[in-house]
């Protein structure tokens, strides 16, 4: 029940005052002053209020809400005011005991709804807080999108670039004017979305293709290590499967890679360790030794892509890939289940001395399983578990995305 003495936060959708409930309604009949952007004070009818339009600046509606005490105040918010920001805005510098808010479905709510796709995992932004090119990196990875356009990126131009950046493999819908009786729902691949034109009031969903992979970045301003995962070909688009950028950087590290340095990257995947290394032993020769052909292949396609001749990839399952190899200054492996313990085992015994392995485990029965191992071969032995939290952003707010921890342990002979 709203308190009449609190400032009412309503959120109203294009089907205007008659689309709201009755006591809302009689919120706004009793108010005294209404703000809002002049699109929503234009969805009420007159009434004996006040109308404080209000722009990009949201500092003309604090200053008003601070300056009228004694007001009844209404603030008219687009759908849901706390979803799109503006009650969480109000809040923050106000405080909360001040305001009652009464939401409306919010249009990215009605899109999912129109176009029958869930959104509880989906990466939502507005592109009038966001530049695209500030977010298209996020799309790139993402299983589905939410986009708020606006006039300056349309749909149309939205789809043009994902297509430049070879972001290819996206249905897109284009849902315009949801509730208004002109409502439209566009579906299509982003070709078809790039040739079209559509009306301003608009939210644009992308839902990734089935398995589709994605397209590695464009590798230019490549940094020595640590590169972003997406800089990388894959065979997935599951990040899991990959070292992540940030325990890569923490093996790597560890590794204590000499210029000259010969390193194995034992189950080496797409490669990723395996090109860093070799930049940064960069007279030396990397050995990428991955079993599995397709992501042989990738090793071969990352090298090129990074411009390391020196990665020599290895097709085969170890130890018997690494029979002939030459004696590694410096192993990285990572692995489950109890074969790995024992492929550590006998690559320290390759192992020259004065060199170090790194591996990276998922469990703690692999912990213990190999600092059992390296603690029989080595005077000390380094173990570390890598908790990470990467910064997304979800329209104006910043969260925090978890990545699985991992286990690493690292010995010098």
């Amino acid at each position: 029940m709203a308190d009449p003495n609190k400032i009412q936060i309503i959120g109203i959708g294009d089907n205007g005052f008659d689309g709201l409930a009755p006591r809302v309604r009689l919120l706004i009949e009793e108010a005294d002053l209404l703000i809002g952007d002049e699109r929503t004070l234009a969805l009420v009818p007159s009434v004996k209020a006040q109308r404080l339009p209000v722009g990009s600046s949201l500092d003309e509606a604090v200053a008003a809400i601070s300056q009228s005490p004694q007001k009844k105040i209404a603030v008219l918010a687009s759908g849901d005011p706390l979803f799109y920001g503006l009650a969480r805005f109000l809040c923050e510098r106000l405080g909360k005991d001040r305001f009652h808010v009464e939401p409306h479905v919010s249009t990215m709510q009605m899109a999912f709804a129109r176009v029958m796709e869930s959104w509880e995992e989906a990466y939502l932004t507005n592109l009038a807080n966001y530049a695209f090119e500030r977010v298209v990196e996020r799309i790139r990875t993402a299983e589905t999108v939410g986009l708020f356009t606006t006039e300056d990126c349309p749909p149309n131009k939205v789809a043009r670039a994902l297509l430049q950046k070879k972001i290819d493999y996206f249905l897109a819908y284009v849902c315009e004017n949801l509730g208004s009786p002109d409502e439209r729902v566009t579906q299509g691949g982003l070709p078809e979305i790039a040739s079209q034109e559509f009306a301003p009031l608009n939210v644009m969903i992308l839902v990734r293709q089935h398995d589709a992979p994605d397209r590695a970045a464009d590798p230019t301003r490549l940094r020595l290590f640590g590169n972003p995962d997406d800089a990388f070909v894959q065979s997935t688009p599951k990040h899991g499967l990959m070292t992540p950028a940030e325990v890569r950087s923490m093996a790597l590290a560890e590794m204590n890679l000499q210029a000259d340095s010969t390193v194995w990257d034992v189950g080496a995947g797409s490669g990723s360790v395996s090109i860093e290394a070799a930049r940064l032993a960069h007279r030396g020769t990397t050995y990428a030794i991955e079993m599995d052909s397709d992501d042989y292949l990738l090793i071969q396609e990352n090298a090129k892509r990074f411009g390391v001749p020196n990665v020599v990839a290895v097709l085969g399952k170890a130890p018997e890939a690494w029979s002939d190899l030459p004696d590694p200054d410096s192993v990285f492996m990572e692995g489950s289940g109890r074969e790995i313990s024992r492929l550590v085992d006998l690559a320290f015994q390759r192992l020259n001395a004065g060199g170090r392995l790194v591996a990276n485990v998922g469990s703690i029965e692999n912990i213990s399983d190999v600092h059992q191992v390296l603690n029989r071969r080595a005077d000390q032995v380094h173990v570390w578990m890598i908790n990470v939290a990467r910064g997304t952003y979800q329209l104006e707010r910043v969260r925090f995305d978890a990545l699985n921890p991992t286990f690493l342990l690292s010995a010098g002979k």
